[in-house]
């Protein structure tokens, strides 16, 4: 049961089966599981897990001087039980907390799909943010992360994938079309304010369909496109989760019962919890800087420079030297803001650009949830 002390951790077979589908093609239960399914997992989960390539060297480097192959054995390899137990910790709440905000963007991002539709009343229960939270995860996110085989959401993954491009399309699409008619934010690109340290934590997860008309016809089809891209990536967040608990606490493997047990507390606690919250910008604030942090700038920065025998002015032990406080001061400084300066919640409001007077930006007549904004919205900016 759980970890036996200092030895690296030791992948059990099923996590070697599921590594090997990534080199090779093998046969499950008289299925066979090609490479594509293993890249459009790999594509879809990377879409959104903000990782940057000289992390991804780091590790690499490092798992060569410690003859280890995997995140949580280097961690364990160069510093034992203490830093593999927290890495565990943030590789269950980074991808935990990335569910809560996928049920968060599927509410807020559907329901708006939905009162698009001719007759619906917009204050329809069946339409609301958490009633289509419920749907969602009973319907589809559950069933598909009850999988106990990653590479069988291959398929998934590829339809989210294309989704994705999908959606670039439309939103460049409205770049083209609404981009010179948007006045310009004062100081828009300014980098040096107090708010950029936050930005850090949701560049990755923004919803960038907030600044568009509910009235474009266009960027409903994007939200729905998008809405479908959030829950068929949940799966794959949900399949780390219960690797980490799985790992950590029943040596790699668990029983069908405990799978199926494991899979719905997970799940049911990443739901109830984005039923209480509905401000998606604290919530990747905080999943940036205590979570994304440590695991892309000081873990990696802190194994490197440990184990590498390298002179100190060589180039990966300079980046490594500048990474690792840079993560730290983001960690900190972004957790003492999001606490003490969070982010407004303005979900709901359309843009100032939306209303009557500029309602040739788009070809759709206005819809009565303009007319509903309070007019001090009007002299809003999101960049303030």
């Amino acid at each position: 049961m759980g970890y036996q002390g200092q030895q690296p951790v030791v992948l059990p077979q099923r996590d070697l089966d599921d590594k090997e589908t990534l080199v090779s093609e093998h046969k499950h239960k008289g299925k066979t599981c090609r490479q594509s399914a293993a890249v459009f997992n790999v594509v879809n989960s990377i879409i959104g897990s903000g990782v940057i390539d000289f992390s991804l060297v780091l590790l690499i480097k490092g798992g060569a001087l410690s003859g280890t192959d995997t995140y949580q054995s280097l961690v364990n390899k160069t510093f034992g039980f203490p830093g593999y137990l927290l890495l565990s910790i943030l590789q269950f709440f980074y991808p935990f907390i990335a569910m809560i905000s996928y049920n968060i963007i599927t509410g807020d991002t559907l329901s708006k799909v939905f009162q698009r539709i001719p007759g619906v009343d917009p204050e329809n229960f069946f339409i609301g943010r958490h009633f289509i939270i419920v749907l969602s995860t009973v319907a589809f996110t559950l069933p598909l992360s009850l999988y106990r085989d990653v590479a069988k959401l291959g398929k998934i993954s590829l339809t989210s994938t294309v989704l994705t491009t999908l959606i670039l399309g439309i939103v460049m699409t409205r770049v083209i079309s609404l981009g010179p008619h948007i006045p310009k934010t004062e100081d828009a690109w300014v980098f040096a304010k107090p708010s950029a340290i936050q930005a850090i934590g949701v560049m990755s997860f923004g919803d960038l369909f907030e600044n568009y008309c509910r009235n474009d016809d266009l960027v409903t089809f994007g939200r729905f496109c998008y809405g479908v891209t959030v829950i068929l990536t949940y799966p794959i967040e949900c399949f780390v989760t219960r690797e980490v608990i799985a790992n950590v606490f029943f040596g790699g493997n668990l029983s069908s019962v405990f799978h199926v047990i494991v899979t719905v507390v997970i799940i049911t606690a990443a739901t109830l919890v984005s039923l209480l919250i509905d401000c998606l910008g604290i919530v990747l604030e905080l999943s940036g800087v205590l979570c994304a942090a440590p695991l892309i700038f000081i873990i990696p920065s802190a194994c490197y420079l440990k184990l590498s025998e390298e002179p100190r002015t060589h180039s990966d032990k300079i980046m490594s030297c500048v990474m690792l406080p840079i993560g730290a001061v983001v960690m900190v400084v972004g957790f003492v803001m999001a606490v003490t300066n969070p982010q407004d919640c303005t979900h709901g409001q359309e843009m100032f650009y939306c209303f009557p007077d500029n309602v040739s930006l788009t070809s759709i007549s206005v819809s009565h949830f303009q007319l509903t904004t309070p007019f001090s919205v009007l002299n809003l900016s999101i960049f303030q």
